[in-house]
Parts: C-alpha cells; sequence; structure tokens
C-alpha cells in the first residue's frame, strides 16, 4: 500500500514542500522553494534563459522598426527573420545571435510541431502586417485618416499621434499585442513547461542522476523550465525577484502580468504565477515531477487569463470611448488595435489539465473578421464589443465588469 503525505511550511520566506512515497521507512523528497528565483549547484547559478532574453530585445527593436516610415519591408522582415551575423538590429549583440524571433512564433512542440500549415499560417499574418504597415501605412504618414484611407489621427488634447490603417487599425500594435501570444505565451504554456518538452530524451533519468548538460551547470530539465521563466521575465530589473519591479522595461508580457495584478480585481496573480514558477523549478532540482506539473497548470491558467483579461479591457476601453459625446477616434482605435492584438493571441492559450486552447485558430479568426468587417473600427458597433468580451469572459473565472474596468 503507498502513503503519501505532503507539508507546507512557510518559514522565514523558505517554502519547504516535503513528500514522502511508499512505505514508513521510504526516504522523504523535500522541496526547497528559495525566496526568489535562485538556484545554485557547488556555489555556481543554473538559472539560464539568454536566447529568451535575446529574442525579447529583437521583439522590442521590431517593434520600434513599425514606427518607422523610413524603414522598408525587407529591413523589418530580415529583423523578423534574423539570420546569424546579420547587421539587422542596433544591438551588435543581436546582430551576432543566430536567434530569431520568427522562427519561434507559433513553434511549440505542443500545439504546432504536427500542425506546421497553422503555424506557416499564423507567421504568414504577421508577415503581412509588416508588409501592410510598409505598403500602407508608411506612405500615408503624413495624410489624415479616414475610413478607407490609412493615415494619422491625432489623439484630443494634442498627445500621441496614432497610425492606422483604412480599417483603423495599428498594424504595429497588431503585430506586437499578437507575438505576446504566438512567442511568450506560447513558448511557455505549450512548449517549456510541457511534459513532452521536460520529459524529453533521456530528461528524466538525468535529472534524477544529476547529469548537467554538456559544459553547463544545469540539467536540461532545469534549463527548460528556466527558459520558460525567461519568455515571462528576461527583461525584469531583477530578474530572480521581478515582481519587485513588476512590469517595468518591458512591452510584452511581463508588462501586462503588471498590467493586470494592478487591477484590484485580479490582485495577486502575480505573485500566484511567480510562485509556480519557483516551486515547479525547487520541484525539479528535488525530483518531484508530480508538484512540477501541478506547477505547471497553475502557469497555464494564469498566463492565459493575462491574456483574456487584457483583451476584455480593451475592448471595452474602446466600446467606453465610442459612448461618448466627442469621439477621440485616435484613442479608441488604439485600445481596439490593442485587444484585436490579445485577441489573436487566444490561441495560443492553454486550458489547464487539457491539451486544447481556450478559443481555437477559427473561433479567433471569426472575432477578428467581426472586428474588421466594412470599415472596421470606423464603424464597428459597442454590439459587438460586448458580444466578443461576454464570449471571452465565458470562458475564463471573471465578468467583463472585472476586466474591463
Amino acid at each position: 500500500m503507498i502513503k503519501q503525505t505532503k507539508i507546507f511550511t512557510l518559514l522565514l520566506g523558505i517554502t519547504i514542500f516535503s513528500t514522502s512515497c511508499g512505505s514508513d521507512d521510504d526516504p522523504r523528497i523535500v522541496i526547497d522553494v528559495p525566496a526568489t528565483y535562485t538556484f545554485t549547484r557547488d556555489g555556481e547559478s543554473t538559472v539560464s534563459f539568454g536566447g529568451q532574453t535575446t529574442r525579447t530585445l529583437m521583439a522590442e527593436e521590431i517593434a520600434s522598426a513599425l514606427g518607422d516610415p523610413t524603414l522598408s519591408e525587407a529591413t523589418i522582415d530580415a529583423m523578423f527573420a534574423h539570420e546569424e551575423g546579420a547587421n539587422d538590429f542596433l544591438d551588435t549583440d543581436l546582430n551576432a545571435s543566430d536567434k530569431s524571433v520568427r522562427s519561434k512564433t507559433a513553434a511549440s512542440a505542443d500545439f504546432f510541431s504536427a500542425n506546421t500549415p497553422l503555424s506557416a499560417k499564423i507567421k504568414a499574418d504577421f508577415d503581412r502586417w509588416i508588409a501592410e504597415q510598409v505598403a500602407e501605412v508608411f506612405p500615408n504618414w503624413e495624410v489624415d485618416a479616414e475610413a478607407g484611407v490609412a493615415g494619422q489621427i491625432q489623439q484630443a488634447g494634442g498627445s500621441s499621434v496614432r497610425y492606422v490603417n483604412g480599417k483603423g487599425l495599428e498594424l504595429n500594435q497588431a503585430f506586437a499585442k499578437g507575438l505576446i501570444g504566438a512567442l511568450f505565451v506560447d513558448q511557455i504554456v505549450n512548449n517549456y513547461v510541457s511534459t513532452s518538452v521536460l520529459d524529453a530524451g533521456n530528461n528524466v533519468p538525468d535529472n534524477n542522476a544529476g547529469v548537467l548538460s554538456e559544459g553547463k551547470s544545469y540539467t536540461n530539465m532545469e534549463h527548460k523550465w528556466d527558459e520558460a521563466y525567461g519568455y515571462a521575465y528576461a527583461k525584469a530589473s531583477n530578474e530572480a525577484d521581478p515582481n519587485a519591479t513588476l512590469g517595468e522595461n518591458d512591452s510584452f508580457l511581463y508588462k501586462y502580468i503588471g498590467r493586470v495584478e494592478g487591477d484590484a480585481d485580479f490582485a495577486g496573480i502575480a505573485d500566484e504565477i511567480y510562485n509556480a514558477f519557483k516551486l515547479g523549478r525547487a520541484a525539479i532540482v528535488a525530483g518531484d515531477y508530480e508538484v512540477r506539473d501541478a506547477q505547471a497548470e497553475i502557469i497555464r491558467e494564469k498566463i492565459s487569463t493575462v491574456v483574456a483579461v487584457r483583451a476584455v479591457y480593451y475592448l471595452q476601453q474602446g466600446k467606453a470611448g465610442l459612448e461618448q459625446e466627442t469621439v477621440d477616434y485616435a484613442s479608441v482605435f488604439h485600445s481596439l488595435s490593442e485587444g484585436l492584438g490579445f485577441v489573436y493571441g487566444l490561441q495560443f492559450t492553454r486550458q489547464p489539465n487539457s491539451e486544447s486552447p481556450y478559443f481555437t485558430n477559427a473561433e479567433v479568426n471569426a472575432m477578428m473578421d467581426d472586428l474588421m468587417t466594412g470599415n472596421g473600427f470606423w464603424d464597428v458597433s459597442t454590439t459587438t464589443l460586448d458580444d466578443i468580451s461576454n464570449d471571452i469572459a465565458a470562458k475564463f473565472s471573471f465578468t467583463v465588469e472585472e476586466a474591463g474596468s
């Protein structure tokens, strides 16, 4: 008969999670969770996610390039699909890298390794947003936008100028917010915290035996988990304690974990995600894969919730703007463009304890078609915005009112 006990103790910032399996005299599995995401072996850090830092920095430069009307489509395409040694970026370290953003877009093991046609279709969406920005928006940089005509719209109060296509969509926002789902979320929830990646090859016996990756201080399983962590926190001022400066220095997932945490209705979500990363990593060190996998499910649910909350938030902000006596179209279109990007990202979310996203590619495309039909944002109805918001909220444990405020 198998006996199992689990003890959770919090002492001086150190969590100890103890598990015993088998007979009464079996050794206990003790999981020591540090106060911050700090793991060492023989005095050397075992945490490494340089590739994730590189791709995050590349993505930042690409997003900036989409706002520079002097650049060509070929130049931005080359940044997106960077090849080692090409002078695509201002940062020379990025130019020397063999990494690229495009190669990891819609490229998770669980969702896309067996569905390369869908992966190619999604990559083509990002290619198309780049092409349309250069071909339609850049030439009309100084033109006043109107329905069917790309150009600029001055935000009320003389602040920001927004640059939109003929449907009122800021293509740079669709690209950047869509990338949060297609790169950052997909690589975390459908790739690096998945058993298909963590347990691949000899990872389990090697991790149990403490066999390190060649020339490294970590096991391969430890490294895979750290790569997931990097897609969330690579730009944090303090990578080991990212919630201390939550959302700073970043335009992607880390930023929006911070935004959702800042909503009183979702306070605590940042700690839930961070603590799950810490406990899961500590469980790998201890060889407790049941605890590891439970943390992966928490990460999937909470990060998916971040995407959904921001989709609803921006759609509702756009709706609120449309209901004003004097509509500030620049502000409305900016919100709706961000909302569309987060809606696009819903297809990369992951329902916990399942192999399925919260919304399929077809369902996401249907919502986007509803937003872009006819003249797009120029004549989208508040009813449409409410309908999409309600459909999203219904799949999650929050209301439109909670997310939209």
